[in-house]
């Protein structure tokens, strides 16, 4: 007699094949939108590309935008681990900009630059992008307090946050535009700066 155990449940096997034709989704529309343009690429290309029906389509996403925004929702928390991973004892500063290195070091997905440089280019992706910097800055000035042991609207985390994710901009705008430098480099040449200003108290 099969061991009840071992037969996987019906709403896990529902939830992976839903998981699957999001990925897959995002993954054709993505490609169509670098390949001939965000304005110009329709939802039924998509869905078309996709293998899906145009109303299933919506089922997932409710907008061309949500669907390239949704590629980067990960973020604050890949931030909030990052942080997560550096020593409790490590100096505010030094934590925000070593775990935005440590993030900046792993590997990246090659389309990444020209996704950005869409997201850039495009008001009304750029208008979203906007808010997911702000979730960012939350998620980090948490994951600070909570990795220091201070209140969770400790000023320094917040401002300690405020600064790493303008320096992650600063970072990802100059990568974008085709800065030699590679993005890790960028931010430690930012944030050296910054000590530099704070120093001279100019």
């Amino acid at each position: 007699m099969q061991d009840v155990q071992n037969i996987p449940s019906e709403p896990g096997l529902r939830e992976r094949k839903r998981a699957e034709t999001h990925a897959r989704i995002q993954a054709e529309a993505v490609r169509l939108f670098l390949d001939q343009g965000f304005e110009t690429t329709t939802l039924d290309q998509i869905a078309d590309a996709a293998g899906v029906s145009r109303r299933s389509l919506f089922h997932y996403f409710a907008s061309k935008e949500e669907i390239v925004l949704s590629a980067k929702a990960g973020f604050p928390a890949f931030v909030a681990a990052a942080v997560s991973a550096r020593p409790a004892d490590e100096p505010l500063l030094d934590m925000v900009e070593n775990a935005f290195a440590d993030l900046a070091r792993a590997p990246r997905d090659p389309r990444g630059a020209a996704l950005a440089r869409l997201i850039s280019t495009t008001p009304s992706l750029a208008a979203g992008d906007q808010a997911k910097y702000e979730a960012v800055e939350r998620a980090l000035a948490a994951a600070l307090a909570e990795r220091k042991g201070l209140a969770a609207d400790d000023l320094g985390c917040r401002i300690a946050a405020a600064v790493g994710v303008d320096v992650f901009k600063l970072a990802t705008q100059a990568w974008v535009s085709g800065a030699t430098d590679s993005p890790e480099d960028i931010g430690h040449a930012a944030f050296a700066r910054l000590r530099e200003l704070a120093a001279a108290r100019a």
